[in-house]
């Protein structure tokens, strides 16, 4: 039944005019557990929520629970309402097939009652033994409960109003109690594949209604009347996946990532600039690298120390050193399976439910996630695209609480491809000494800055704050698939001692990151460094910054700022323009017409759905054939 509410899903949307962010920034005002990723999920079909979320979603609608959930009945017929979600009932739970209501011959109505309101009132209801198709239904003043109901009929809300026409039903069973406000009770029969024609004066079905002997169009499942609900298996026990995962997203490997494989699967060509890989795009590995790690196999069969070998730690060290990071030795050295498994292991070290941790915005979304699962709240501060993409520190400043314990960053940056100048991380560094904050620096991309600038690296401007610093060999030695990087803990680690023990605890219990990948660690990060010779005019990563920035730029209705580090470029869509209101169905439409993969910019955690991230690790040639299908795309896409 997933289609049919998301058809009806988008049906509501496009009618209230309300998005999918709409939906994100109302969960938070109302305490509810909703992440993007989650609502791009339902409005795509490719799952439905759990009863309480799809409440919720009626409510910000202000369509009818039942309806959304694919019921025969008009959209706001009764609309359900926040209290709904609170209460876990509404119009979902407590109202079957017929609605109980009372009726009060006192009140005199005067006009039609709109379809639009809903209005609690008892009407008296005649049973009748044989209702025959096409017959008109008149009121009665009395309730006459009569046994063998084959037809049961739904009796809107105002006398004077005409009655309508019901359908013949197939077979009708007595299936639930309704109890009448004398105190008696009568059974109350489901109405299967009815029919009921709009009454005079009021709005019709937002979908067309259907016919016994017509499938309808709209749908390639069953008819409306169909429950909504899973069959079960009697006695067979389901599994769900953990709540924690209900806010976590990862887009940049998310829906439009699976349209791309069932493309793919199918026999078409997909071109992706969507993760940062660069193995596939002819990037190699030095040979000293793999030659050291061929000669080492045999030594590391086995589990090394938990934090890592002596050897790769101890290089790690030297190159903190080199980065002036204060304080630190090789026991404050923890090896991983890249950088990815250590920002998980950090954040469920760290936090406690409803615990806030400062992100930017955009960020690399694995960070938002890994906070989510912890427990805590990831609270995202603005980059200003406006300032080089540089964080905007009263907007940082402005969303710290008793309740904030850290302050990550992203330097340089995934997605924009920014890099922080000192006086900027002095700022930072100055705010976290003031409210006594933690600071995260994810520097993954430290090696990988051009133009001639210098890195530098936050720890170094904070000796009196404990910092931790992320790197690793994925990105400047181009091997993401050996999966190896590394935390530097530095500065006043006397404030986090029992931090650190959780660190440790966490760190024995995955026993050791990968041996083989960890013997090279020494080798790489000594003697030449061949990503230098990417970075320089003349260089494959230099040029191919070179080419896409003035590409992008050159699009009618897409601008970008340059990147000054990494191999990202977020640029900036013309909503306007072209009409775009869902970046994920604007993925969606790129790789559908032109089968180009990119990453929509809300996956970063972007607040509008105006941006969009290309990597930019294929050659000039191949980047010019991508370029070619992003401007014939735009050049005619409307939303």
């Amino acid at each position: 039944m997933e289609d049919r509410f998301a058809h009806r899903l988008n049906q509501a949307m496009e009618l209230r005019n309300i998005r999918q962010s709409d939906f994100v920034k109302a969960a938070e005002e109302h305490g509810v557990k909703l992440g993007r990723s989650h609502v791009s999920q339902y409005v795509n079909g490719k799952t439905r929520p759990r009863p309480e979320i799809e409440r919720f979603l009626a409510a910000v609608l202000g369509v009818d629970a039942r309806w959304l959930a694919g019921e025969a009945v008009a959209f706001d017929a009764h609309p359900a309402t926040f209290d709904d979600v609170i209460e876990g009932s509404g119009a979902h739970d407590n109202v079957a097939h017929h609605d109980a209501v009372e009726h009060d011959d006192s009140v005199e109505h005067t006009h039609p009652v709109e379809h639009s309101e809903y209005v609690e009132r008892n009407i008296n209801i005649e049973h009748v033994d044989d209702v025959e198709h096409g017959t008109d239904v008149q009121s009665y003043d009395s309730v006459e409960q009569r046994s063998n109901v084959e037809q049961s009929e739904i009796i809107e809300q105002s006398s004077n109003i005409e009655y309508t026409k019901i359908e013949q039903a197939a077979h009708v069973e007595h299936h639930a109690s309704i109890e009448h406000n004398n105190g008696e009770h009568f059974s109350s029969s489901t109405l299967n594949n009815q029919h009921i024609a709009a009454q005079p004066g009021q709005e019709h079905s937002m979908e067309p209604q259907f016919d016994d002997d017509v499938q309808d169009p709209s749908f390639t499942d069953v008819p409306s009347s169909v429950t909504s609900e899973e069959p079960k298996t009697r006695g067979r026990r389901t599994f769900t996946k953990s709540h924690k995962l209900d806010n976590v997203l990862y887009d940049v490997r998310g829906p439009v990532v699976d349209e791309a494989a069932r493309m793919e699967a199918a026999g078409m060509h997909v071109m992706k600039l969507n993760i940062g890989n660069p193995a596939p795009f002819g990037f190699r590995t030095p040979d000293e690298v793999v030659y050291d790690m061929a000669q080492q196999l045999t030594d590391t069969e086995g589990y090394s120390a938990s934090k890592g070998l002596f050897s790769a730690r101890k290089a790690i060290m030297q190159y903190a050193q080199l980065k002036n990071l204060p304080n630190v030795g090789v026991e404050d050295i923890y090896t991983g399976n890249g950088v990815s498994e250590l920002i998980n292991l950090s954040m469920s070290a760290l936090l406690d439910n409803g615990d806030e941790v400062l992100l930017p915005m955009p960020d690399y979304p694995l960070w938002t996630a890994c906070v989510t699962l912890a427990g805590g709240k990831p609270v995202h501060y603005v980059c200003d695209e406006q300032s080089e993409w540089y964080p905007d520190i009263d907007d940082m400043r402005s969303k710290i609480t008793d309740r904030t314990k850290a302050i990550v960053i992203i330097n340089p940056n995934n997605p924009t491809g920014a890099l922080y100048p000192k006086e900027v991380l002095e700022q930072i560094v100055e705010l976290a000494r003031e409210h006594q904050l933690m600071i995260f620096s994810d520097e993954i991309y430290d090696r990988l800055v051009m133009d001639g600038l210098e890195h530098t690296s936050i720890a170094s401007l904070a000796p009196d704050l404990f910092c931790v610093t992320y790197s690793g060999l994925s990105k400047s030695h181009m091997i993401a698939g050996y999966r190896i990087g590394w935390m530097i803990l530095s500065g006043n680690k006397a404030i986090a001692k029992d931090y650190i023990e959780g660190l440790d605890m966490l760190t024995n219990m995955r026993i050791c990151s990968n041996v083989p990948a960890q013997s090279i660690v020494q080798t790489a990060l000594g003697g030449h460094q061949s990503v230098n010779d990417y970075i320089v005019p003349g260089g494959r990563i230099y040029e191919q910054r070179e080419y896409i920035y003035n590409a992008l730029n050159s699009i009618d209705g897409i601008t970008a700022v340059k990147p000054k580090a990494a191999f990202y470029i977020f640029p900036k869509i013309d909503v306007r323009k072209f009409n775009v209101h869902n970046d994920e169905q604007f993925a969606l439409d790129l790789l559908h017409d032109e089968k180009l993969l990119i990453v929509q910019g809300t996956g970063f955690n972007w607040k509008d759905p105006d941006h969009f991230r290309v990597v930019y690790l294929p050659r000039v040639e191949v980047l010019k054939g991508a370029v070619d299908k992003m401007t014939r795309f735009f050049s005619y896409y409307r939303q």
